[in-house]
């Protein structure tokens, strides 16, 4: 989650929670460039985690595993490449911006009204999200992931003698050199 001071402080701590919440492993950061914000956050998460039906689990991770990240929000996108989260919200003056800068998260949330709950829930996204900083390879669950795809190649003799010397260049360098001989025999750079 990345928020700036202008947000209320129960809110981003109900965001907070609400990853905590899903396992006492589970990771909820905050950054933000306002210190006495992350404060009102921390004051506020342990707050609600009084009366919060879920609160072993959401207080272990948030021990274990929670953080608040004081930067200049200029350095927030590179800070979530990083991290690579299974989402990420952007509660900030402007949140497309920043996320125009991120490479790698499953979900992205913009504004101070889009809580990640919502896309859990109602908003379309997908809940099946890379976790464990797999954000950096791989992608939600999707419906192509319930189809077989079969990719099909065709080169004419042009476009095999345009591609030979890379794929060369490449089998060589994997020691591969079976594959090398099927592409030079049929470009005769043998």
């Amino acid at each position: 989650m990345v928020a700036d001071s202008a947000n209320d402080p129960a809110w981003i701590a109900a965001d907070l929670l609400a990853q905590a919440e899903h396992d006492p492993d589970a990771q909820s950061i905050l950054i933000t460039d306002d210190p006495a914000f992350g404060e009102a956050v921390a004051r506020a998460v342990e707050a609600e985690l009084a009366s919060l039906p879920t609160a072993r689990d959401a207080a272990a991770s948030w021990a274990d595993h929670g953080a608040i990240i004081i930067c200049p929000l200029s350095q927030a996108p590179v800070l979530v490449d990083q991290i690579a989260p299974e989402h990420v919200e952007f509660a900030v003056e402007a949140p497309r911006e920043m996320a125009a800068r991120v490479r790698h998260a499953g979900a992205i949330f913009l504004g101070r009204h889009t809580p990640e709950a919502i896309g859990d829930y109602v908003a379309g996204s997908n809940h099946v999200l890379p976790t464990s900083r797999a954000a950096r390879f791989s992608s939600g669950l999707s419906t192509t992931d319930f189809q077989k795809r079969t990719s099909i190649l065709s080169c004419t003799p042009e476009a095999l003698a345009a591609l030979a010397p890379a794929a060369l260049a490449l089998s060589g360098a994997e020691g591969l050199a079976g594959h090398g001989l099927s592409i030079s025999l049929r470009t005769n750079r043998r």
